[in-house]
């Protein structure tokens, strides 16, 4: 059952003990109150305020499972903390492991702190699960895509717009490259893993793919430079790098461009247009 008077303390806790620099926020003038306002964890979560401070209050109905993630998420909860709160919540806390989609404090500190850089975080599956604002300018809102299309290994191959990002002298590499490395995690997974519900979709309904997939490749990396092709900057050579999270087998990729070159130059612009190029 819901522990209400435990679970108002421990967002209150976790609230106060977070600064605005903690979560990627403006820390602005005039500001009184210790740690994070409530309007403000309201926002990080994805909820109304009204609905936030209710909870904290020892009211309002018992948050689902989908809520008590976004909070944990919202509030950067370790996942101990995460599994506390779901406990409090009177909720099952979620499975730990490849699965998972909750992102580490440090990996979301780190992520945070790139407002002028396109990086996402992804899943060992190629779904994304957090972008920074020039991340959704570079490549669009990645994360707004909802059952097997999350992964761009799926989307490769099932919507042939996907392949409109990227150069067309690229596309082959990178087919065998996101069936090598869909075959990578159904090995270590297993066949009731979602890399083999993926494979088997795929398999099922595209020609090309089951031409990939049967030359049995494994190993395939990316190439240092990813050659994007922006709707309205052309083309960007982009170095990619990868940070790890063993734990949570989750990468933040951060894009850059070598100072001084056409591509650089073209992030900077990217930088004044934003999101809005896309639309």
């Amino acid at each position: 059952m819901i522990d209400r008077a435990g679970l108002a303390e421990f967002l209150r806790r976790r609230r106060e003990s977070l600064q605005p620099e903690d979560v990627g926020l403006p820390r602005g003038q005039r500001r009184r109150t210790s740690g994070l306002r409530r309007e403000e964890v309201a926002a990080l979560c994805h909820m109304s305020t009204d609905y936030y401070a209710r909870l904290e209050r020892e009211r309002g109905p018992q948050p689902s499972e989908q809520m008590i993630a976004s909070i944990a998420q919202g509030l950067h909860l370790s996942l101990d903390e995460r599994d506390h709160l779901f406990r409090l919540a009177g909720q099952h806390p979620p499975a730990r492991g490849a699965a998972a989609e909750h992102i580490s404090p440090g990996m979301l500190r780190v992520l945070d702190r790139l407002d002028d850089t396109p990086a996402e975080i992804v899943t060992e599956l190629g779904e994304t699960l957090r972008q920074t604002p020039l991340g959704v300018a570079l490549t669009g809102d990645t994360t707004s895509f909802t059952g097997p299309f999350r992964s761009i290994g799926y989307r490769w191959f099932a919507d042939p717009a996907a392949r409109s990002l990227y150069a067309p002298e690229d596309h082959e590499f990178l087919s065998r490259m996101w069936a090598s490395g869909l075959r990578e995690v159904m090995g270590r997974r297993g066949r009731d893993s979602r890399a083999a519900y993926l494979a088997d979709l795929l398999f099922a309904d595209n020609e090309e793919f089951r031409a990939v997939w049967n030359e049995h490749e494994v190993g395939i990396r990316p190439h240092d430079v990813k050659h994007f092709v922006h709707p309205e900057l052309g083309r960007l050579d982009l170095n990619c790098q990868a940070l790890l999270d063993p734990e949570q087998s989750q990468s933040l990729l951060v894009y850059t461009a070598v100072p001084g070159s056409e591509s650089y130059e073209k992030l900077q612009l990217l930088s004044v247009i934003g999101a809005q190029a896309l639309h």
